[in-house]
């Protein structure tokens, strides 16, 4: 993959970092089967990419370092990548439940999961849902409120449309993977995600594994956002006299949204700190 067709994969990618409300229970969606590729040996790692990428797209710089330590488990979500699509509306909690039946396939007990952007609010969910399926999270570029994105993000948003993509390696690239390619029809999905408000901020503190955030400086989650996250997943200052946080922070300088895995240093970097995080003994 070369780094400029990841740099366009990640750029649609910040499209997702909007999570549902949670007004009123939808019907539980139809499970779907799950594309999935597992590689090393050692803790299970689940990894679950941004919006319109896949596996390759997304963890094409990091994979081979996260799998020296872990048994990945990198998954393709519902309509994207060789994963196909279902009836109704995207959701990321109906998205976190098929992670959750892919587990149980696999005999997977627990596991950790390292999610970007869409895969982060995905990663949220699973926590949230089924906090005893995960072990650690670590959560790339993704926001726990429409409130903690930059400004302009959703006007943005407002105006996308599948004729935007035309031309770019993500079309090709679903097109020739996806079971039943509609890419309007995904697009229009996508879009209505994001657009729905959402905050939640406050159902952090019910969060049981410890977590890593991680995000550019110049994000499209804000720095402000990023730390009330960090309060709010049991991260505190002054560990000399408090001890070790169970929530970390690190911030990627010189960095955007679409920078975070576009250049192979910067997911080196990436998978460096996640696999530091991952192997460190639990903050008591």
């Amino acid at each position: 993959m070369k780094p400029l067709s990841i740099a366009g994969a990640a750029l649609l990618a910040l499209f997702s970092t909007l999570a549902p409300a949670s007004a009123q229970e939808a019907p539980a969606p139809q499970p779907i089967e799950l594309h999935h590729q597992i590689r090393g040996e050692g803790p299970p790692l689940v990894l679950l990419h941004g919006a319109f990428m896949t596996i390759e797209t997304n963890w094409a710089g990091s994979l081979a370092e996260l799998a020296k330590t872990n048994k990945v488990i990198a998954v393709e979500l519902q309509g994207h990548g060789r994963t196909a699509d279902r009836d109704g509306a995207l959701s990321h909690e109906a998205m976190a439940d098929d992670v959750t039946r892919l587990l149980d396939k696999l005999g997977v007990e627990k596991a950790s999961v390292l999610g970007y952007s869409m895969g982060g609010n995905v990663a949220l969910q699973m926590a949230l849902r089924h906090p005893d399926r995960v072990e650690r999270l670590v959560v790339v570029s993704a926001a726990a409120s429409d409130k903690g994105l930059a400004a302009g993000h959703k006007e943005m948003v407002q105006h996308l449309s599948a004729d935007m993509f035309a031309g770019t390696p993500i079309v090709g690239e679903y097109q020739k993977l996806s079971p039943k390619p509609d890419f309007p029809g995904l697009v229009a999905k996508i879009k209505q995600l994001e657009l729905k408000p959402f905050d939640l901020t406050a159902e952090l503190k019910a969060v049981k594994a410890p977590t890593l955030l991680i995000a550019g400086d110049a994000d499209v989650v804000t720095l402000s956002h990023l730390a009330e996250m960090h309060a709010a997943l049991g991260g505190h200052a002054n560990g000399d006299v408090n001890g070790p946080s169970r929530a970390q922070m690190l911030v990627l300088p010189g960095t955007t949204h679409m920078g975070v895995f576009a250049y192979p240093a910067k997911a080196q970097q990436v998978a460096a700190a996640a696999n530091a995080f991952l192997s460190a003994p639990a903050p008591k």
